[in-house]
């Protein structure tokens, strides 16, 4: 039951992730063409963000997807991780910093790709374990028709 729920939540929350990843590159447009204290709107709602990455790799290990999903995941964690890094270099690596906008990119066409695929296997069930086979002295189950 809990795989089921994560296996169809993975999704839907990868579509509200994207969503709000559109919306802080518009936050960071206002920053840089309408009021620089924007910035600060655009950092602060980042933070919150991550949290999407966090919940979406539980999902991702819970619902038992696909080893590309739950490395996708992972990946999208430490991009994530990797934004604050960017912005932390800005004064000493200029250019190490200049990363920041083609991370946040990078993050969407990844967190684009994990909800593709888990869309795609949202109603699935993985196989269940398969029978062990009696131990000695044990009586095997029959099945009566």
């Amino acid at each position: 039951m809990v795989r089921s729920f994560a296996r169809r939540a993975l999704p839907i929350v990868g579509v509200a992730f994207v969503a709000c990843l559109f919306l802080q590159v518009f936050l960071a447009g206002l920053g840089v063409f309408d009021d620089p204290t924007s910035f600060i709107t655009h950092r602060e709602f980042g933070y919150l963000l991550g949290w999407f990455t966090l919940v979406m790799l539980v999902l991702a290990l819970v619902g038992r997807q696909r080893r590309l999903v739950v490395g996708l995941s992972a990946l999208t964690l430490v991009q994530f991780a990797l934004q604050s890094v960017f912005v932390a270099l800005r004064s000493d690596y200029p250019a190490v910093a200049a990363l920041h906008p083609l991370n946040g990119f990078l993050i969407i066409l990844v967190t684009v790709l994990i909800t593709r695929l888990a869309w795609a296997v949202r109603n699935e069930m993985p196989a269940p374990a398969p029978a062990t086979a009696p131990t000695p002295g044990q009586v095997a189950p029959t099945v009566e028709a």
